[in-house]
Parts: C-alpha cells; sequence; structure tokens
C-alpha cells in the first residue's frame, strides 16, 4: 500500500472507467483498505483495484466476516474501510456489520455491484433488490449506475465518492452505501464506442482528476465544536456543585475523547472511567514509569480515574452514599448496570449529556440538559476555564478511598489470588498488555468483566469493542479488523460462542499485518446467562440457553494454523468426555491456574511483539463455579466497603 500518485486512468470500456474513477476518488479522499469478498458482478471494482498502489486489499471469502473486517478498520483509525461485494445475498450478509457500524458510529463504506435495472423483478439470476437494502442504518445511500459516460456523470460520480467518505466519518459516522450496477462485460476489454471521443477535453479534470492526488472537493470533517458562552455555564455549573460526577461511557473516537478526560480530571473532579471511553486505562506516556505493579506496565493510575465503581455501586448503601449533586456525562451509556443504577436513582439531580452525534443517548430518560458539543472538544474547553479554580478535595478523595477498598479486596484473598474465575482473565489482560498494542474486548461477558475487574492505569492499552449492537456476531473479525488498520498488535479476548459465530473470520487471521493474540474463555455456552434468573429453569435452560456445544478450540487452532495455548481454570475439570459444564474433554498436563494464566499470557504477548502473527489462547472454565465467585467476589467487595466506612464513621 503506497500513496503515490494516481495510476493514469486509461480504460477500455466504460465499466472500467466507471470503476477506476469512483476507487481513485476515494483513495484521494483517504480510504486506504480494501475488504474483497469474491464474485463475479463485482469485477470492474475488484480490477480497479487491483491496478492502484494506494490500496490494501484483503480477501475474506465470507461476506458477513468481510464487513466486520472492515468495520474494525474503521474503528481503530476512524478513516472508513470500503468492503466490496457481489450482487445478492452477498449483499444481505453485510447488515449485521452495518447495524454495528450504525449503532456505535463506526465510519464504513459498502461497495456493493448489482445488476443493471432491467433485470431485477424479472426473474434474473441473483437479482435481488438492493436498493435501501439496509434501511435507515445507513448515513447515505446513493445508487450509481454507468449507463452514460459523459462529463457530467463523471462529475457526478467523483462527487459521491467525496460525499460518501464525508458521510461516513459524521460526526456521527456510521456506514454508507453506494450499489453499483454493471452491464456486461464486466471484464477490462475493449468495446467499440463504448467511450465517447474526446471525453474529459471539455472538463480535464474529470477523467485523471486534480493535479497532486487532491480530492475532486474536499471536505471538512464535521464537529459540534462547543460554545464558549454555554461552556462558560457548564464550568460554573462544575464550580458550584459540591459533589460533582464525571461518567465517561463509550465514544467512537477514544484516543481523542480519552485524553481530554484526563485533562479534566486532573483537575480534582472523580471519574468515572467506562473501559470503551479511552480514559480508563490512561493516555500513552501519561503515566509516572517505576510506580505500578509488577503486573502492570510500570504506570500508576490518575488519582481521580475511579474503575472500582462496578462492584461498589452494586450496594445500595454505597450508591445512597456517593450520590452525586451534578453528573456530567461524556458519550453513550456506561456498560455497568449499577452504575446506569446510581443514574437512574439520580434522577432528580442535574445531569448533563455531551455527545457531539445526532443520536439520542438517554435510554434512561434522566438527563437536565443534552448538550450536542464533540466531547473531547468540550472537556479541554472545560478544563481550560477551570484551571486554578477551586476544587472539592473531600469529595474527591472520597472516591479514592472507594477505589482503594476493592483494589485490595481484589489483590486479597478471596480476590483474584483467592480462586481462579473469568473476571482474573480480564484483569490480569488489562493489567500485562503492552500500551502500544490494542485490546478489544468482545461483547457478553468480556466488557463487563473487564468493566468489573479491569484496574486503571496511568499508561495503557486502547480498548475498542462492539458496544453499538452488542452481538458477538464478528467479534473475530473486527479484532483482526483493528490490527489490519492500525497496524498494531492486538490482543482480543472473547468467548467459546463468539468465536463459532465467527470461525470464517480467521480466514484473514494471516494477512499480511495482522498480529492478533486470540484469549477465548472457553466455558462450552453462554455464562452471562448464569448470571440471569432465567438460570433457575433448568433443564431447558442448559440446552436452549446456556447451549453447551462440545466443540474443541484447539482443532479450531489447527485448522487454521494457528499457535495454540491451552489454561485449565477449572477447579474439578472432568475426568472424560462429556462432562458438565465443561469442553467435551478431561485435564491434561500443563498450564493450570493463576500462574498458568500468567505464564501463558507472557508467552503469547512475547510471541505477539516478535511478529509471529496471530495465536490462540485457550482458558478453560466452569460456568457455574464463575457464578459462584463473581458473587462471593462482589459480596467481599460490599462488606469491604462497610468496614472501612464503620471505622471511618464515629
Amino acid at each position: 500500500m503506497a500513496d503515490s500518485a494516481p495510476p493514469p486512468l486509461s480504460s477500455r470500456n466504460r465499466n472500467e472507467l466507471w470503476a477506476r474513477t469512483l476507487l481513485d476518488e476515494l483513495a484521494r479522499s483517504g480510504v486506504r483498505e480494501l475488504v474483497v469478498a469474491p464474485g463475479s458482478r463485482s469485477t470492474p471494482l475488484v480490477l480497479a483495484a487491483a491496478a492502484d498502489p494506494r490500496f490494501r486489499i484483503t480477501v475474506q471469502v465470507d461476506e458477513r466476516s468481510a464487513c466486520f473486517l472492515a468495520l474494525g478498520v474503521g474503528k481503530a483509525t476512524g478513516t472508513p474501510a470500503a468492503v466490496i461485494t457481489t450482487s445478492g445475498t452477498a449483499v444481505a450478509n453485510l447488515l449485521p456489520g452495518v447495524v454495528e457500524a450504525a449503532q456505535s458510529e463506526t465510519p464504513l463504506l459498502l461497495l456493493t455491484a448489482d445488476r443493471p435495472p432491467r433485470l431485477r423483478g424479472a426473474d434474473a439470476n441473483q437479482a435481488i433488490d438492493q436498493v435501501h437494502i439496509f434501511g435507515r442504518y445507513v448515513r447515505m445511500f446513493r445508487e450509481l449506475s454507468p449507463a452514460q459516460v459523459s462529463e457530467d456523470a463523471l462529475r457526478h460520480l467523483r462527487s459521491v465518492a467525496v460525499q460518501a467518505v464525508a458521510a461516513s466519518v459524521g460526526d456521527p459516522g456510521g456506514p454508507v452505501h453506494l450499489n453499483i450496477a454493471f452491464e456486461k462485460p464486466l471484464e477490462p476489454v475493449p468495446v467499440p464506442g463504448d467511450l465517447p471521443e474526446g471525453l474529459g477535453r471539455g472538463s480535464p479534470l474529470l477523467v485523471p482528476g486534480r493535479p497532486g492526488g487532491l480530492p475532486f472537493t474536499r471536505v471538512s470533517p464535521r464537529r459540534s465544536l462547543p460554545d464558549p458562552a454555554g461552556v462558560e455555564i457548564l464550568a460554573e455549573r462544575l464550580r458550584r456543585a459540591a459533589r460533582p460526577l464525571l461518567v465517561a461511557g463509550p465514544v467512537p473516537r477514544p484516543w481523542e475523547v480519552g485524553p481530554a478526560l484526563l485533562g479534566l480530571a486532573d483537575l480534582g473532579f472523580p471519574l468515572l472511567a467506562d473501559p470503551l471511553s479511552g480514559a480508563r486505562f490512561g493516555a500513552p506516556g501519561r503515566g509516572r514509569a517505576g510506580e505500578g505493579g509488577e503486573r502492570g506496565s510500570g504506570q500508576r493510575a490518575q488519582p481521580g480515574v475511579i474503575g472500582g465503581y462496578d462492584l461498589a455501586l452494586r450496594s445500595p448503601e454505597v450508591r445512597k452514599r456517593l450520590r452525586p449533586d451534578l453528573i456530567l456525562r461524556f458519550g453513550a451509556s456506561p456498560t455497568s448496570a449499577s452504575l446506569l443504577t446510581l443514574l437512574e436513582e439520580c434522577g432528580g439531580e442535574p445531569q448533563v449529556v455531551v455527545d457531539g452525534g445526532e443520536r439520542w443517548k438517554d435510554h434512561l430518560a434522566v438527563a437536565s440538559h443534552v448538550v450536542p458539543w464533540d466531547p473531547a472538544r468540550t472537556a479541554s474547553a472545560l478544563a481550560e476555564r477551570l484551571a486554578g479554580g477551586s476544587l472539592r478535595a473531600s469529595w474527591v478523595r472520597e472516591w479514592q478511598r472507594v477505589e482503594a477498598t476493592v483494589s485490595q479486596t481484589l489483590a486479597g484473598p478471596g480476590g483474584h489470588d483467592g480462586g481462579f474465575f473469568e473476571g482474573t482473565v480480564l484483569a490480569e489482560v488489562a493489567a500485562r498488555i503492552p500500551e502500544e498494542a490494542l485490546l478489544f474486548v468482545s461483547s457478553s461477558m468480556p466488557v463487563r468483566d473487564l468493566d468489573a475487574f479491569g484496574e486503571p492505569r496511568g499508561s495503557g492499552p486502547l480498548v475498542l469493542g462492539n458496544r453499538g449492537a452488542s452481538g458477538i456476531d464478528g467479534i473475530v473479525s473486527t479484532a483482526i479488523g483493528t490490527s489490519l488498520g492500525s497496524g498494531r498488535p492486538v490482543v482480543a479476548v472473547l468467548g467459546d460462542l463468539a468465536l463459532l459465530h465467527d470461525m470464517n473470520g480467521l480466514l484473514a487471521a494471516h494477512a499480511p499485518g495482522v498480529r492478533v493474540l486470540f484469549v477465548v474463555i472457553q466455558n462450552d455456552g453462554g455464562g452471562i446467562f448464569h448470571l440471569l434468573p432465567v438460570r433457575e429453569f433448568d433443564p431447558p435452560f442448559t440446552r436452549l440457553v446456556a447451549t453447551p456445544h462440545g466443540r474443541e478450540v484447539d482443532r479450531i487452532a489447527r485448522l487454521h494454523d494457528l499457535f495454540h495455548l491451552r489454561v485449565e481454570g477449572r477447579t474439578h475439570p472432568p475426568e472424560a468426555h462429556g462432562g458438565a459444564g465443561g469442553t467435551g474433554s478431561g485435564p491434561e498436563p500443563g498450564l493450570r491456574g493463576m500462574e498458568g494464566l500468567r505464564v501463558a499470557l507472557d508467552e503469547g504477548l512475547a510471541r505477539l511483539r516478535e511478529g509471529e502473527g496471530s495465536l490462540l489462547l485457550e482458558v478453560r472454565t466452569d460456568r457455574n463455579e464463575n457464578e459462584q465467585r463473581q458473587r462471593e467476589v462482589a459480596e467481599r467487595v460490599r462488606s469491604a466497603l462497610a468496614r472501612a466506612w464503620t471505622q471511618e464513621d464515629p
């Protein structure tokens, strides 16, 4: 992939000229990654892409996985990748990734080839209605037809291309669909009379494009800038509040928002930082070296950043004691159910939601004020206004005491070292992953466990996830896409069901530039459902909700040529095939428990740093054991906080 000048757009027929012009303008607008799913009707697009050295092309035979792969590029870079498909059900298979892109406001381009209009609704093979097939999930839809080649048509085509990229990056960002009909011949063969003589002479920019590789029209990214007077009003409210609380939810560009929020928290405000906010684990270079524990990167978290809120706020007594009088929330609703409970209980208190997108992000209906401004710029502007002001040190110390109590409880007997459970896996990954890597965390239990057990760091990894629609489909492919787009190593934590759901995604695990350590929590089913009331309704619960599958992760690794490590985390692994809650095989010698997990993580991270490509670490757990340990740890945290406040209060 190169940023060289575009190749000459010499063409032999109108399909070739149309495809080359479209891709040329996308490249001029910053698109560099293309994900291609094979097919015939998309031939003009695919061959045009192959002729352009500015693009890097990744092939994925499964269109659903291809879409999530492109989605991962957008999540990690803020620049859309384009997925190219043939017509028919190939297009329909993009829908899950389109939904996630829309809900998480992630840039994504969909270039779908189509039969010409005359073949639609006429019993032609592989012709379906692709017009508006994604409904309201796309930010923009255009039907492009190369039925005519003229200066006006090429001008329109280049204009649509730059509009598509601009619409995709937002704000809010999201998917854009260009549906492109092609008549035969699809191959770049000469077609006499197909291209008018003298095409482009009247408007020389249309065929070769603007000089110097510039886009036909430069479109500045749309960002909602904070109003100075409005910022002063918010700043004054923060000055007057006795117990102000900052809440950072998931955001589309965490690398921008996180550092800005950390700068605001530096002034002395407690910041409850969701793992997907960009603030939970700090920004690279912000920590102080040499002050962390042996598990971490040698970086201590900032005093105002609170990570133990999820476990602490499960207690009604804690929520009552820590009730704020002003909440300033940035981005989407947080992951933590207990934090959402606090927000709901504080419905009578002033709550301000800051978000630059156009989607409503107050499903609890508790916001007293919605501020449609870019979160990063708003936080920076507030920090500038409040610098040197009067702070609420006692209120911050109250939250710091909570954070310290939760941390000490997790580190002590009955915590992480008191017995192996799935929260331990996320805690160890968060502590050990190097700051230059990305951490991709799956929906369902992994993101919740990271929220509950991942302790803040002063300088740590950027965390990404699919929390837009919160599905487990496409997790493998999205993680691969984040590595592909960023060029960085990625640690992806997911469950066995998420792995099975997107097993085809592993076909791209060895693509050039991809380095992913998949940490698969293997509990033979859906562990999250054990935390819900439905678990009391067995036997149908196990078969129809928890859905044990009995598939072996090591066989999946062998199928896709992935180096495989295994850690046994079950207290009583089954002695024979078919053990309840097991993985269908008996114990084997090797890595076990907490020490085994640490050894395996260190080996996996070392292989990742050495550029050995993608690999898979399987951690075997038991769903019932995990549920019991989760409840025990939460109760220990509640008791520890109660004791701490009893000793403190007269």
